[in-house]
């Protein structure tokens, strides 16, 4: 016989879930509140400072640039935030604490932000005061030269706070003048138009200041960045140290790695497509009584196919491009162009010879960077050793929630064979 079966149970059908109502739109001190979905909180506590549109319960109804609260979906708070109705990038943290995002506040992480720098680089004053993201003051890029101040405001909410950070960047380090550099395509993300103007005070046309023992200038009013590339003022000095016999420095702008090449190599030929710039190398040069300096303008790629071609050997070169990737989608395209240019350096090296290669392209990884360096040694017939692996000088200091911090990348190959 069969066995009975107990008797089954008659399904009742669960209830159906009842949807959360949306978290008020302001909190208890009527600070506007913003709703994190799952997949924001997830990230939000996680530690990541940048939370995407998609990853919000609503879209809030702010212009954009105000300091936030974060809660989740019951309504329980995570902590403040600045908002930006236009970028891809909704939410940039600020605190897991419910503070007053005031003059207070900023000031004291600037404070914060300058700590670090005079802790690194006791009675020096030409470094980058404030990284962004990674001194916890989100959109805003501070450097200084001495008693000047160049200053970009990238977001929405440091735009609206631009005179009173100024206010805050003058009572604390009392420069002569600010000038704005925030004439950057970035800004565009956030519906802001560029601009370049003097904040505060009065800006020179350029300033000088030391690397080593050479004498260097800014163009704080129409050079690059915010004047001057800091990010590379440590591997400047560096090459210094490796520099020998015939050098090439090869997309040059001011000479930053030129000049100190040519304090130890036996001739220095900076190449720079730019006439101003390459003008600028030469005239530094000139002040700094370096003699052993040949200024090119040309193009890079150009130049080291030529000099392949002619048979030309160096002992030590130096490339340092500008981006070649502003975006995922040309990554391909910019891996190609490294390549090129690290293959030809390759071929012109002496045994022995010393190639410092970097990339300031933050969707490039270092994997992926070092792999292409590893097909370049292989396509040129070099064994080649990985001598030192850097990025940007510690005043740009990487967070490590976010990688995007880490965008430099600056490798010191030695050909063995």
């Amino acid at each position: 016989m069969r066995p009975r079966l107990p008797p089954r149970k008659p399904h009742r059908p669960r209830p159906p879930t009842r949807a959360l109502p949306p978290p008020p739109a302001t909190g208890p001190d009527g600070v506007a509140q913003v709703g994190l979905g799952p997949r924001g909180v997830e990230r939000w506590k996680a530690g990541h400072p940048w939370i995407y549109r998609a990853d919000l319960l609503a879209e809030p109804t702010l212009p954009g640039g105000e300091a936030v609260r974060v809660v989740d979906a019951r309504g329980w708070f995570l902590g403040k935030a600045f908002y930006s109705s236009r970028s891809k990038i909704a939410l940039r943290w600020l605190s897991f604490e419910d503070v007053a995002i005031d003059a207070g506040f900023l000031a004291a992480r600037i404070a914060q932000a300058d700590a670090l720098r005079r802790t690194l680089f006791p009675g020096e004053t030409t470094y980058r005061v404030v990284h962004g993201e990674a001194d916890l003051l989100p959109g805003l890029v501070v450097d200084r030269y001495g008693d000047q101040l160049s200053a970009q405001f990238l977001v929405q909410a440091s735009e609206a706070r631009r005179e009173l950070l100024a206010d805050l960047l003058v009572a604390h380090f009392h420069p002569r003048g600010i000038m704005e550099r925030s004439d950057v395509g970035v800004r565009t993300l956030e519906g802001l138009e560029p601009r370049k103007e003097v904040l505060f005070g009065e800006v020179p046309e350029r300033v000088e200041f030391d690397e080593g023992l050479v004498r260097v200038t800014a163009d704080l009013r129409g050079g690059q960045k915010t004047g001057a590339f800091l990010d590379q003022r440590e591997n400047h000095l560096l090459a210094a140290q490796y520099a020998k016999g015939q050098a090439l420095d090869c997309f040059s702008y001011l000479g930053g790695f030129a000049l100190q090449l040519a304090t130890r190599a036996q001739q220095v030929t900076a190449v720079e497509i730019s006439e101003p710039a390459s003008a600028a190398i030469a005239e530094s040069a000139r002040r700094n009584r370096l003699e052993n300096v040949e200024v090119v303008t040309a193009n890079a790629f150009d130049f080291l196919r030529d000099a392949v071609d002619e048979g030309r050997r160096f002992d030590t070169i130096v490339l340092d491009p500008p981006s070649f990737a502003k975006n995922k989608g040309a990554v391909e395209a910019a891996l190609r162009g490294y390549k090129e240019i690290n293959l030809r350096a390759l071929q012109l090296l002496a045994p022995g010879g010393v190639l410092m290669s970097a990339s300031c392209t933050y969707h490039v990884d270092e994997e992926a960077f070092e792999a292409m360096l590893a097909s370049a040694a292989a396509d040129a017939r070099r064994r080649v050793q990985i001598v030192e692996r850097r990025g940007a000088a510690r005043d740009h200091p990487v967070l490590t929630a976010l990688r995007e911090t880490r965008y430099l990348k600056f490798y010191v190959l030695r050909v063995v064979d």
